[in-house]
């Protein structure tokens, strides 16, 4: 995992380099396309590293296993596209140790089988990101960013109960839609620097704890009014906006904690910065 952290700090490092105008830069620019069919893979492990560009992910055509298109400055990078026996390992690496990356302003596309179940991880660093992970069957999801801006929309319930579910994001701003089609009973989520929006909507057909730690930066929680909510809040220098929550000591409840059909229960460890909680229809 630190190691992971590592590699994404630099690449958001490389990052803010590459904005500097530079000379001297060549572009080699290059197009790699890989899919497979579905077949009889019943369960599927997808790994993505990506370091510089625009970054998309969603939902593929029915039969489809996996399709990728990836535009490239094979100048800068090596594309990744290996397959074996239910495991897909796809993205870019730099040219061994050299640091001299600029955002390429290349681009992925990668679509995913909808009907098989599949453990993701997804790992980015300088990225616009616009990741469409709605209606799969995902039993695990890790996600972790750099120096990106992403949104991450559940625009349809899960298929199958998620066994985990991470997120880990650096300085960045960040979206995540649709929550409550998770299906998953916790998720963690932690954030260091920037601005974050979770947005609890969707289909909810269960309770769902949350794990969350915040550093510097503003954090929005979008919550339906039909779900109850607990929050639990542990933070230093960090104000808290909640409208029609009870405050019992470090603790909040909405009005309909006891009645309410599903719960959301928030553990929220916070160092600078604010929290809104907006309740939405």
């Amino acid at each position: 995992m630190r190691d992971r952290f590592a590699w994404m700090s630099l690449m958001g490092a490389l990052a803010l380099l590459a904005a500097t105008p530079g000379t001297g830069w060549g572009q080699d620019w290059e197009t790699l396309s890989a899919s497979r069919r579905q077949g009889d893979v019943s369960r599927f492990d997808v790994r993505v590293r990506y370091g510089a560009g625009s970054f998309q992910v969603r939902p593929a055509e029915s039969g489809v296993l996996y399709d990728v298109e990836l535009r490239y400055d094979a100048e800068q990078f090596d594309p990744v596209a290996e397959y074996r026996n239910g495991r897909l390992e796809v993205g870019t690496d730099t040219h061994g140790r050299n640091t001299n990356v600029k955002d390429s302003g290349g681009e992925m596309v990668l679509q995913l089988a909808r009907d098989v179940e599949t453990d993701l991880v997804l790992e980015f660093g300088a990225v616009r990101a616009n990741l469409d992970l709605g209606g799969m069957a995902l039993s695990s999801l890790d996600l972790e960013t750099g120096a990106s801006e992403s949104t991450v929309d559940f625009s349809a319930p899960n298929q199958i109960r998620m066994r985990s579910a991470e997120m880990q994001v650096g300085a960045a701003a960040f979206t995540a839609n649709n929550l409550g089609n998770l299906n998953a009973d916790r998720l963690e989520f932690s954030a260091g620097v920037g601005e974050v929006v979770l947005d609890f909507g969707g289909e909810w057909v269960r309770d769902l704890e949350v794990d969350l730690s915040m550093g510097l930066g503003s954090l929005e929680l979008h919550i339906p009014q039909e779900i109850g909510v607990r929050m639990d809040k542990d933070s230093f220098l960090t104000s808290l906006d909640a409208p029609a929550m009870v405050k019992d000591g470090d603790s909040y409840y909405s009005e309909n904690w006891d009645d309410a059909e599903h719960r959301l229960r928030i553990d929220i460890d916070a160092a600078f910065g604010s929290i809104r909680v907006v309740r939405t229809r």
